[in-house]
This record gives structure tokens, sequence and C-alpha cells, in this order.
């Protein structure tokens, strides 16, 4: 059971408005004697009818027979960092990062994915967390989002101790069309404060295109201006919600630290770290998203809270890929195998949840008026053979193919 909260402090945002695609769609059909998946539950022998890139209600003249497939909501990927492997398949980014986010949209497609949330760093750790990666990769972004199929949204991951890059942040964020900005601290502060070298420090340095002793220097002056932080992102944090942007905070560990972000109008917590920090998140109306190879690996896998212990106690509201573009299905699969909740609940952790924390209203669920939005599973296998975003097919594979090209 999912327990009462109060209102929902982050629907109040400014809503995530869907790119306008350059291609329009005129496919118009009727599912027949499928599996389809209803907020309420699964019909089987069930009709969907697909109109101008939308759901709706009356039956159209081309028939597809899909018995013996089970067709959901297409997926709403929250946060995926899982695209990085394309733009930078060894170190050093390509040069044509287009050709890597269409090689990206891909994989999430094959996964079911019809809005991906694509989460990229801008941090001190440099090279493919560096501003010059984060620049080329939201820009070709922007770019390139509208000649695909698959909804790409833009998510900043900001470092809180990058005090130099406060000033010109909002306007950037304006230039790059994010939505979205996390805030990250990934400095290794108990190290620091012990006068300790800090862990893997030398392969980071190498990562990041300096010496060690360069890096080090550079972490110890960060966390020398830990004192100005907190009054820094205060004013940011005020600068970016009168823009209307949402944000979320990242590795919440405690009760104090997640009301802070709150304070601040942070009202997405991604991936808390302890049952108290979701559970104060939840108390305060804000959504809580957890990671999905948390579910499929039975666990964290740097010993934090459990993804399914916070499940079964109502504190979720989206489970994300993270890192891994499978996993939003085999977690949802898995969670109603389980028998925790049932697929229409699990299901929703990986399309209608997520849409609503990203105010996405015109998709997540099969009702008429909603954007065509789809994939299509073998039954039994569970295997991905079709997903179609707005009405438009990003992906088809197998035996289907075949039974959409004879309709």
């Amino acid at each position: 059971m999912v327990r009462a909260v109060p209102k929902r402090a982050w629907m109040k945002q400014r809503v995530i408005h869907p790119v306008r695609q350059t291609m329009g769609t005129d496919l118009c059909f009727s599912i027949q004697g499928a599996s389809v998946l209803r907020s309420d539950g699964v019909y089987d022998n069930a009709e969907l009818h697909l109109e101008s890139g939308l759901i709706c209600a009356d039956a159209q003249r081309r028939k597809i027979d899909l018995r013996g497939y089970l067709v959901l909501p297409g997926i709403v990927d929250i946060h995926g960092d899982g695209f990085e492997r394309h733009l930078a398949p060894r170190r050093g980014a390509m040069k044509q990062t287009a050709q890597g986010l269409i090689a990206a949209e891909a994989e999430l497609a094959a996964n079911g994915i019809t809005t991906g949330v694509m989460a990229q760093f801008l941090s001190w750790e440099g090279g493919l967390r560096g501003a010059a990666f984060a620049d080329q990769v939201l820009c070709a972004i922007r770019d390139t989002r509208a000649s695909l199929v698959t909804d790409l949204i833009p998510q900043l991951r900001f470092e809180t101790h990058l005090l130099d890059e406060y000033a010109s942040l909002p306007e950037d964020i304006a230039r790059w069309q994010v939505p979205y900005v996390v805030f990250n601290d990934h400095l290794p502060h108990d190290r620091l404060a012990a006068g300790k070298r800090p862990p893997r420090l030398t392969g980071q340095a190498l990562k990041a295109g300096r010496s060690p002793e360069a890096h080090l220097a550079l972490i110890e002056g960060l966390f020398a201006r830990t004192h100005e932080v907190g009054a820094a992102l205060d004013h940011l944090c005020a600068d970016l919600r009168a823009r209307g942007i949402r944000m979320g905070s990242h590795d919440d560990a405690t009760q104090q630290r997640r009301r802070q972000w709150h304070d601040r109008g942070v009202h997405i917590a991604e991936f808390p770290e302890t049952v108290e920090a979701a559970e104060t998140a939840k108390a305060a109306g804000d959504a809580v998203i957890l990671g999905a190879p948390n579910v499929v690996r039975g666990g964290s896998h740097n010993g934090n809270a459990s993804a399914v212990d916070l499940i079964a106690m109502g504190l979720c509201d989206a489970l994300a890929s993270d890192y891994h573009y499978p996993s939003p299905r085999r977690a949802a699969l898995m969670l109603a195998a389980s028998g925790l909740t049932d697929l229409a609940g699990a299901w929703h952790l990986v399309s209608a949840g997520p849409a609503r924390v990203l105010g996405l209203t015109d998709r997540g669920t099969l009702v008429s008026g909603q954007r065509g939005d789809l994939v299509v599973l073998e039954q039994g296998s569970h295997r991905v053979v079709a997903t179609m975003a707005a009405g438009r097919f990003s992906y088809m594979s197998g035996d289907v193919a075949t039974r959409f090209m004879a309709a």
C-alpha cells in the first residue's frame, strides 16, 4: 500500500514540454487480440486504437493481429546516463556527438523506452563529466532531439562545489534548453577532512586529463570553500525556481540534508541512500526516484537502502534506468512476479509515475487522448519486439514486424 502524503510539492513545478517532432505521423490502425495493460490491470483479447500519433477511442480501418503479445505504456526513463558509452566508447569523446545520440536512441528504443531523460554531468571530475563535454552533449541534445523518435529530455547533474560556475549557470541552462537540474556532491569529504589522499585519485586524474597532483590540488581547493556552498545554493535555487526549472537532489543520506533541499524548492529526491531520507522526502510531499538496477540486483551495489524495501514501504514514485537501460522493464516485471504488487502497479513506476513527476500529463497510460507511446512484449519471454513513440515506430523486430507489414 502507498501511504498518504501531503500535496506533492513537485507537481507545482513547470511542466516539461515535449519536443515538437519535425516528422509527423499518419499511421492509423487498431491492435486486436493482444493483452493490453490498462491502469487497473491487464485486459486479454483487447483492442487498442491509434490515429495521428494519439491513442483514440474509435476502431481504425487497418487491423493488426497481436495475439500472443503484451502491449504496455511506453517506458518513461526519468534518469539515465547509459548513453555515455555511445558518445565516448573509448577514452575521449566522439567528434560527431549527434551520431552518438542516434545510437543511444536505438538502445533506448530496443528496451521499450519512449521518453528518456539524459543525465549529463557538469563536474570537477573532468573528462566526460567536465564543462567542455557537458556543453558539447547538451547542445547536441538540443539540436538533435526534434529529429529523433524517442523524446529525449536533457538533465543537468551539477556538482555543488563548482562555485565559479554559479554566475553563468542559469544562462547556460537556458541556452541548453535544460528543464531539469539535479544537484550532486561527489567530493570525498571524510578523506579530505582527515588530510588523507582520496581513493582512485590517479585514475580519476587521468580521465580528467590532469596530473594526480593537479587533481588533488583542485579538489582540496573546492573542499576549502565548503562554507560558501550553502548560501550560493540558496541563491541559485531561487533563481532556477523563478525560471520554472524542475530540481532534484542526488544521494541524500540524512533527514537534515533532504529538508535543506526541500526548503530550497528542490522537490525530487533521486536515489536516497537511507530509509530516513526517503521518508523525509515523502512526508514533505516530494517525489522519490529509485534505481531500477537496485531492484534487479536485489539491493544497492554500494550498500545503500534496498529499492525493493523502499517500494514495499510506499516510498517510491518512479524507477530510473540509472546506468542500465534494460533495467526499468526488468525491474517492473520482477516486482510483479514477486507478488509485491501487480503488473499495473509495477509498470506504473516506469511509465505513469515518472511521467507525473516530470509533469508530462500526455503520456504514461493507454487511454484515449494520450500520446501513442507503447511497448510490445512477447508473451512468455517478455522480450521487447516493438516500441512506438507518439505513433511512430522507434524499434521493431521479428514476427511482429511481419504482422504489421501484412495488415
